[in-house]
């Protein structure tokens, strides 16, 4: 049995879009612009930061589903591991002993 929360559920998301709207039509024209201009920033940044992150959802991915990718990066690492000496309790967060 699940639990209704406060905040869940469609009478409670149509009251937040109530209110939004209520005071979306308070502001002013120069106020409304501003406000534009902010979100603009703000989604710019974030579409910004979604496509930096692209190259490494694709490895992160074929990673997970190509096995032969997963045996290479294990291989890079073993080879990084014997020129330099990282420490046992560091070499266990990649999943080598020493």
């Amino acid at each position: 049995m699940q639990s209704q929360g406060g905040l869940s559920g469609p009478r409670s998301q149509y009251r937040f879009r109530q209110i939004a709207n209520k005071k979306w039509d308070s502001l002013t024209d120069n106020q409304k612009a501003l406000a534009k201009k902010i979100w603009g920033v703000i989604t710019y940044k974030w579409r910004w930061q979604i496509a930096m992150n692209i190259p490494y959802l694709i490895i992160f991915l074929l990673d997970k589903s190509v096995p032969r990718i997963h045996q290479f990066d294990m291989a890079v690492l073993a080879a990084i591991s014997s020129k330099v000496h990282i420490p046992v309790f560091l070499s266990s967060f990649f999943g080598q002993a020493s």
